[in-house]
């Protein structure tokens, strides 16, 4: 939830990002508090991803800012955004295949910006037994739900502010999307801030303080949940359900 601070973790404003010539983000703006979960909502290839790599430096934006606590971060390369403290899920997971789940958690361990080292092995085997039983096995020979858990406990470990989490259970068989949807509420109730991409509106609306709808390339709706849900026509309209 919110703290009401003065200064957003995070803060993006007129961002515009392109691929080569596409013009793909057209003047974004968006924030997030200390502690916060916020979604991004809308159909595929409105720009959700996008945003996301633009927040990180993945694909800088060409026009706009970004500040991470009121300094400008813009330019800055992805490793030096990690190191801000904010913790990237991509939907393509990006384990280390050849690396044992035990190789890549401790890899990624670090304290948070502030020196905090609360999300160690330990917790985070707590939050995931399952990766603990398997701590030998390679990151190939893991199903598809375990690798998202991989990816979030290894975010974890680097003690983020901020996590990103982008179709955080895209493809996953039900059993493993609702481990994974009670996951995000531990983490939210552990003071994490949270951006989340997902196509289950029913599981982030409760969970979401605020909400945004992209269409593209453009936020169409920004508001809480509760506002989201008293609107239906919003939802036909930009997600399609």
């Amino acid at each position: 939830m919110s703290t009401g601070s003065a200064t957003p973790l995070l803060q993006a404003e007129g961002l515009h990002t392109y691929y080569g010539d596409s013009h793909i983000l057209r003047g974004i703006d968006l924030s997030i508090e200390a502690g916060e979960t916020v979604s991004l909502m809308g159909r595929n290839g409105m720009g959700k991803t996008t945003t996301l790599r633009s927040l990180i430096g993945l694909t800088p934006p060409r026009q706009g800012c970004i500040t991470i606590r009121g300094k400008e971060s813009t330019r800055l390369n992805t490793h030096q955004v990690i190191r801000q403290g904010i913790a990237f899920v991509p939907e393509e997971r990006g384990i280390f295949p050849n690396l044992s789940v035990l190789e890549n958690l401790t890899m990624a361990a670090r304290t948070g910006p502030d020196g905090r080292d609360e999300w160690n092995l330990e917790r985070v085997l707590e939050l995931f037994p399952r990766l603990g039983q398997r701590l030998t096995n390679m990151g190939n020979q893991l199903s598809g739900g375990e690798q998202q858990m991989l990816t979030i406990a290894r975010a974890l470990m680097t003690n983020p502010d901020l996590i990103i989490l982008d179709e955080a259970t895209e493809g996953l068989a039900p059993l493993i999307r609702l481990e994974i949807w009670v996951v995000i509420r531990h983490i939210k109730s552990t003071g994490i801030a949270s951006i989340i991409v997902d196509k289950d509106i029913n599981a982030l609306l409760p969970i979401c303080d605020r909400n945004y709808i992209i269409n593209k390339g453009e936020v169409v709706y920004h508001g809480r949940s509760r506002e989201l849900l008293e609107n239906p026509e919003l939802h036909k309209q930009y997600l399609g359900v």
